[in-house]
């Protein structure tokens, strides 16, 4: 079905933009945020500034506000996106303020977490040895997948034992 006189648009069950697919069902505002590193507000800002209504169903979106979508996501400082929503503000390396989606977000992450490892900061031995790294509690949470108080068998056992 191609679009008709009538303004009816094509409707696709599937989008993939930035290299994620989304669902044709759900409003545009809420499909961007199942791409990695965009967020509702960021999600808003990139429709407004592309100039896309954001209750538009994502199926209905045209390949020219696709585009549109692409370019905002790949360069946003030049679409004037406030640095304030971008995800790497003065990167250590370039010094700009850079946004990361995707695979280059995870990428990033784990070579920042190498690097706190290496340089042996409070954070990387954090990570490194698995506990909490943001100053939360650890006293009384944390402890999934870890051993805690006396093991049944062995209370079981040592009771029994000096009879």
């Amino acid at each position: 079905m191609s679009t008709s006189s009538s303004g009816a648009r094509e409707y696709q069950y599937i989008i993939r933009i930035a290299g994620t697919d989304l669902e044709g069902t759900l409003k545009i505002n809420q499909a961007l945020t199942k791409i990695n590193g965009v967020g509702t507000t960021l999600a808003n800002t990139i429709l407004h500034k592309a100039g896309i209504n954001p209750n538009t169903r994502t199926g209905y979106i045209n390949e020219t506000e696709k585009q549109k979508i692409e370019d905002v996501l790949a360069n946003p400082t030049k679409h004037g996106i406030p640095a304030y929503q971008l995800n790497r503000q003065k990167d250590p390396e370039t010094g700009q303020n850079l946004h990361q989606i995707g695979a280059d977000l995870a990428l990033q992450l784990k070579t920042d977490v190498e690097q706190m490892k290496n340089l042996k900061t409070w954070r990387g031995f954090r990570h490194a040895y698995g506990l909490r790294v943001r100053g939360q509690h650890t006293r009384t949470t944390g402890r999934k997948g870890k051993a805690m108080g006396v093991k049944k068998k062995e209370a079981i056992a040592k009771r029994e034992a000096p009879k």
